[in-house]
C-alpha cells in the first residue's frame, strides 16, 4: 500500500471519527414586524471550517462558560430542552457561549443590569469589558429553535444549539459593529427574503427555512427540528 494512499485512509478515518463537541450560534432577528433583518458574517477563505460561508455568530463552548453568572434567562420556555440529550454539557454554558461568541464577533452584547462587582467578576477571565457599565450576560427572550450535529466525514464536528433572540435586548448600538473581532468578514444586517442570494452551509438553510416557518406561524411547531448525525446513521425529528 502506497504511502499517499495510506495518508489518506488516515484522514478519512480521523474525519469519521472527529470529536463532536458542543457549540453554540445566535441569529438576532432585528425589525420582524416590518422588513426582518437577521445579523451574519462571512468566514475567512481560509476557514478550516466552511470557508467562505456566510453564518450566523456562534461557536464551541469553552469549559470555561459555566462559571460565568447570567443575570436573567427567563427566554423562551424552548430553552428547556437545551438539556435534552445534552450528552455532558449543561443548558447553562450553551446560552453563556452564545453569549460570548455574539459579543465577541460582532461587539454586541445581550445584557441586563446586575451584580458587576469587581468581587464578583476579577477571577472570571475575559470578561471585564463585557461589564463595563454595570451590566451581566443575559439570555432574557432566547429562543432555542434548531439543533445539529455535523455529520461524519468533516475535519471538525459540532453539536450546534441555534438560539434565536430579538436585537431589541442588545444593549449596544446594533449599527455600530466596530467592536468585532474581525473572525467574521462582511457582517451585515441581511434582509430575510435576500439571504438566499448568500452563499450558505447546507444546514444554514435548512435553519433560515425553520426560522420563515416559525414568524410565519410560531404555534405550528411540534418541537425543536434536531438533525442528529453522531455515526453513519443520520436521522431527524424533534426533540
Amino acid at each position: 500500500m502506497s504511502t499517499a494512499h495510506t495518508a489518506r485512509q488516515h484522514e478519512g478515518d480521523r474525519t469519521l471519527t472527529a470529536d463532536i463537541r458542543p457549540a453554540a450560534t445566535v441569529i438576532v432577528l432585528r425589525d420582524q414586524l416590518t422588513s426582518p433583518r437577521i445579523l451574519m458574517g462571512q468566514r475567512s477563505r481560509s476557514a478550516v471550517f466552511m470557508p467562505s460561508k456566510f453564518v450566523f455568530p456562534g461557536g464551541v463552548v469553552d469549559p470555561a462558560d459555566r462559571w460565568v453568572p447570567l443575570g436573567r434567562s427567563n427566554g423562551h420556555p424552548s430553552l428547556d430542552k437545551l438539556d435534552a440529550e445534552s450528552e455532558g454539557v449543561d443548558s447553562h454554558s450553551v446560552l453563556i457561549a452564545g453569549i460570548r461568541e455574539l459579543w465577541e464577533e460582532t461587539g454586541l452584547r445581550l445584557a441586563v443590569r446586575g451584580d458587576s462587582s469587581m468581587e464578583t467578576w476579577s477571577a472570571i477571565e475575559g470578561w471585564l469589558s463585557f461589564i463595563d457599565g454595570g451590566v451581566v450576560p443575559s439570555a432574557a427572550g432566547m429562543q432555542f429553535i434548531f439543533r445539529a450535529i455535523t455529520p461524519p466525514g468533516n475535519i471538525r464536528r459540532y453539536d450546534t444549539r441555534f438560539l434565536l433572540v430579538d436585537a431589541e435586548t442588545i444593549i449596544d448600538d446594533l449599527d455600530d459593529l466596530s467592536g468585532a473581532s474581525g473572525e467574521l468578514l462582511h457582517l451585515a444586517w441581511v434582509p430575510l427574503s435576500e439571504t438566499s442570494r448568500l452563499e450558505l452551509p447546507f444546514i444554514t438553510e435548512i435553519v433560515l427555512a425553520e426560522l420563515e416557518d416559525l414568524l410565519a406561524d410560531p404555534k405550528s411547531r411540534r418541537g425543536i427540528p434536531f438533525f442528529c448525525h453522531r455515526d453513519r446513521h443520520s436521522f431527524f425529528r424533534h426533540l
